[in-house]
């Protein structure tokens, strides 16, 4: 059951940050809370690109294929564990509270995977450190989301969400002279690259510092006072950086507060009041996962063992760049031409050549293969990172975080975790033949899950581009003009969508 009413209040907050001029002060939202796709990158790109070095028994720790892809596995169960986990604490103890403490088992967790002795301390502590990520992504997009103008929302989270990539070209070209032996010893290059991603996430810990709690949770839950001093110092310091004067707006909402919301109500509110959206969530981040998890985990595995690249590093960067560049060039078309073309263009081309390529694979040389998933995931890029736009504002605020959780966490298992387990067994069976076209199955699952992910969102999608949350999926708090509401005895009906 849902906690008790502790008050109501009718307050005209996500308008007045709605309507928010674009400003320095967004800037330090984006770097404090967005550089966390950095990370993430960091260590998919880290661990792709060491599979080499994790094999040798003496400077390594004697991992086989399979076992690397089951590194991969068990960092991303850790994620879809930790996003659950921290998912519901984020709705039920706020935003900023969250994303500090799931940073910090993020750092300690991969300075645990520098100091590995053994395989089995290497896959706990990439389980833990997936943990620190998956509670990063329910916290991190909720918060952005609502802090962001609804003008501004489509862009900022897209371009957010691809700078994974960003981090993936550093961690490409982190891995060449970490692994080069003229260099540095072997026995220490790995563990240091994992090491810098520490120390990098402690950088992003002090800005982080400064980014306020979202005023949005803050009224909801009974510290309406907090909340508006929140927004007036945002008000005044956009206003100052800006040189504009804030124009007024008298759109308000009245909402029922409560400390926290139920499970139930959360749940019934997902798979009851809206199974369209539910469908099209699941459809999208199952189809990304599989992609993303089995191609780019394995990736620098298949380079070395069929097509004989020593250095992978320079094509996991040249991979990894156009994934940042797609996300960042298409990203303002998802706010102008609309969530739903965008998210289905991408989903469904980037389908289509990825099932090409996998036809054509056994004619593919290293740098054509790179070239092919340059294109592909050019375009793959911001749809998957519209994924998690579109599970953060088409739910009510109060189940925004665990909703991100829940769907990150059940698409990605049935695709990041089959995924790269699937690819290892496909690259350690290639192997003893040679033949590269032994993984060709992996791409043409993987492009039948983004097609029909795709087909899905072309037809039950949510044109939300310009819209507030409220008007997208009211508050489950917040009352109709009859005085009911969704959490409150009314009933709320899915749109149909247009």
């Amino acid at each position: 059951m849902a906690a008790a009413e502790i008050g109501r209040i009718t307050t005209d907050i996500p308008a007045r940050l709605d309507r928010l001029p674009w400003a320095r002060w967004h800037w330090l939202v984006v770097i404090g809370l967005g550089t966390v796709w950095i990370l993430d990158g960091l260590e998919v790109t880290i661990v792709g690109s060491m599979s080499e070095a994790l094999k040798p028994d003496d400077t390594g720790l004697g991992m086989s294929s399979f076992q690397v892809g089951f590194a991969g596995a068990a960092y991303v169960a850790g994620a879809c564990i930790g996003a659950l986990f921290f998912g519901q604490l984020t709705d039920r103890l706020g935003r900023k509270k969250l994303f500090m403490v799931s940073l910090g088992v993020y750092t300690v967790a991969t300075v645990l995977t520098a100091f590995s002795m053994n395989p089995a301390w290497y896959f706990a502590a990439r389980f833990l450190t997936g943990t620190g990520i998956g509670g990063e992504y329910a916290a991190i997009n909720s918060a952005i989301d609502e802090l962001i103008p609804a003008k501004y929302r489509g862009r900022v989270d897209v371009a957010i969400n691809g700078s994974f990539w960003l981090g993936a070209v550093a961690g490409s070209l982190l891995t060449i002279p970490l692994l080069d032996p003229t260099v540095i010893d072997q026995a220490w290059g790995w563990r240091l690259a994992f090491g810098l991603g520490a120390v990098l996430a402690l950088g992003i810990l002090i800005v982080r510092r400064h980014v306020p709690e979202s005023p949005r949770w803050l009224f909801i839950h009974g510290r309406e006072d907090e909340a508006e001093q929140i927004v007036r110092d945002i008000e005044r310091t956009v206003a100052d950086e800006s040189h504009e004067e804030l124009s007024q707006t008298h759109d308000t909402i009245t909402v029922r507060q409560r400390r926290s919301i139920g499970i139930v109500l959360i749940a019934k509110t997902v798979f009851t009041l809206y199974p369209r959206r539910t469908i099209v969530c699941f459809s999208l981040f199952v189809g990304q996962a599989f992609l993303y998890n089995a191609f780019f985990f394995t990736y620098g595995d298949t380079l070395s063992t069929f097509l004989d690249v020593k250095q992978t590093g320079w094509y996991l960067a040249i991979f990894a760049a156009s994934n940042f560049i797609g996300a960042l060039v298409l990203s303002p078309l998802f706010d102008s031409l609309g969530r739903r073309k965008m998210i289905a263009g991408t989903y469904i081309v980037s389908g289509l050549l990825l099932a090409f390529t996998g036809i054509i694979l056994g004619d593919l040389s290293a740098t054509t293969l790179t070239l092919m998933g340059a294109i592909i995931f050019f375009l793959a890029s911001a749809g998957a990172s519209a994924a998690y736009l579109t599970a953060s504002e088409v739910f009510p605020m109060e189940t925004r975080a665990l909703c991100i959780a829940f769907f990150y966490a059940i698409g990605t298992a049935a695709g990041g975790i089959s995924g790269p387990l699937l690819f290892g067994w496909l690259v350690d069976r290639g192997a003893s033949s040679g033949d590269i076209t032994a993984i060709a199955v992996g791409y043409f699952i993987g492009a039948a899950l983004m097609i029909g992910g795709g087909i899905v969102q072309a037809f039950l999608g949510v044109d939300a581009e310009g819209k507030s949350l409220e008007s997208i999926a009211q508050p489950l708090t917040a009352e109709d003009a009859d005085g009911s509401g969704p959490g409150g005895g009314g009933s709320q009906k899915e749109p149909v969508p247009v």
